[in-house]
């Protein structure tokens, strides 16, 4: 729905690679649109790691996975994406509701709607080249949900005549993935993304990384510790799991949208910031 992007400092951004001005984010225009990260607009991966394990076989135990490839929930989360009860205060993160992000210097943050139910489902950081979509869920007590996520994706990729192979990524097991598309000149034609997963405390979060970060260690690298420095706000409710946990936009940068908003409407010759939708 919304676009806005946090503005650089003129002196650059601190040695941890955030800004340290916590207010500043402002709603930008997007004259060109957005697709759904998902399925479009990723960049080509041609091979995977050698040490990656193809995902062919629905029926294959995850028992048969190489022990180089830990348990989702062997996953050390001292370093995020961490869970509400594990911070002491947000910082300068934009609170979304259902997770709290620290925007870059030069990041754009667009946010993914349903538009026949009318809510966020999900939120998409664009840094240069390379994008990553995050989105939270609800997850049981009893254990995580990567393992038969992970699984699904890749049937659902494998059975439309792509390709999905299992690697041990910076946050766990990741899907490498080559996403089939039809041209308009009826050719076939494949991109990349990269899915990553975290089980969390009653939560699950899902990044997808896409166009120079599907195959980009280093193009990658701001786009994960973006991701490692979100916080999950579950509360306490009872949900189903899977159920993807409500978004919304931050207070502060609605704010800012209704004060553009109202200075337009003193000069409605000058073009302002617009809100537009992410598809």
């Amino acid at each position: 729905m919304g676009i806005f992007r946090r503005k650089a400092r003129e002196d650059g951004p601190t040695a941890s690679g955030h800004d340290d001005d916590a207010a500043t984010a402002e709603v930008a225009s997007d004259d060109t649109g957005s697709e759904d990260l998902e399925a479009t607009d990723l960049a080509s991966r041609d091979d995977a790691d050698d040490a990656s394990v193809a995902v062919a076989d629905p029926s294959a135990s995850h028992d048969d996975l190489p022990s180089r490839l830990p348990r989702p929930h062997d996953l050390d989360r001292s370093n995020g994406p961490f869970d509400r009860s594990e911070v002491k205060h947000l910082d300068d993160r934009l609170d979304f509701g259902a997770v709290a992000l620290r925007p870059q210097a030069g990041m754009e943050l667009r946010l993914d709607v349903d538009e026949e139910a009318g809510n966020i489902t999900g939120i998409t950081a664009v840094l240069g080249e390379s994008a990553c979509q995050v989105q939270v869920f609800a997850a049981p007590k009893s254990g995580g949900i990567w393992d038969d996520i992970r699984d699904e994706i890749a049937d659902g990729l494998i059975t439309g005549g792509g390709s999905a192979t299992e690697e041990l990524g910076p946050l766990g097991i990741e899907l490498a993935v080559r996403i089939p598309a039809r041209g308009k000149d009826g050719r076939t034609t494949y991109s990349a993304a990269r899915f990553a997963g975290v089980d969390g405390p009653r939560w699950f979060l899902r990044a997808v990384f896409s166009g120079a970060a599907a195959t980009d260690e280093a193009a990658a690298a701001p786009l994960l510790e973006f991701v490692r420095d979100s916080v999950v706000l579950r509360g306490s409710e009872a949900r189903a799991p899977r159920e993807l946990l409500e978004l919304k936009v931050p207070d502060a940068v609605a704010q800012a949208a209704e004060e553009e908003n109202a200075g337009n409407t003193l000069n409605p010759f000058e073009r302002g910031p617009e809100i537009t939708e992410v598809r």
